[in-house]
């Protein structure tokens, strides 16, 4: 699997697939795919649940906004 360059900056979907993908196969750790990226634990953790739960759609940043919406429109709904 081929990874996208180390100074990536716009991460589309796709990219950020490549990456989680090539962490659970064993072809980056996650600690190299963190550094390599200057990602987060939290943000590369991110994408993995992004991907279990909705697949590459999951990635989309819309999608994630649109999540992201939801729970705060349910936030003040319940206040």
């Amino acid at each position: 699997m081929e990874l996208p360059p180390s100074n990536t900056k716009r991460w589309v979907a796709r990219r950020k697939a490549q990456v989680v993908y090539a962490v659970q196969a064993g072809e980056i750790t996650l600690a190299d795919a963190c550094e390599r990226y200057s990602l987060s634990v939290e943000e590369f953790l991110s994408w993995q649940r992004a991907i279990e739960s909705s697949g590459l759609a999951g990635l989309r940043t819309t999608r994630l906004k649109d999540y992201r919406n939801n729970d705060e429109s349910l936030i003040t709904q319940s206040a």
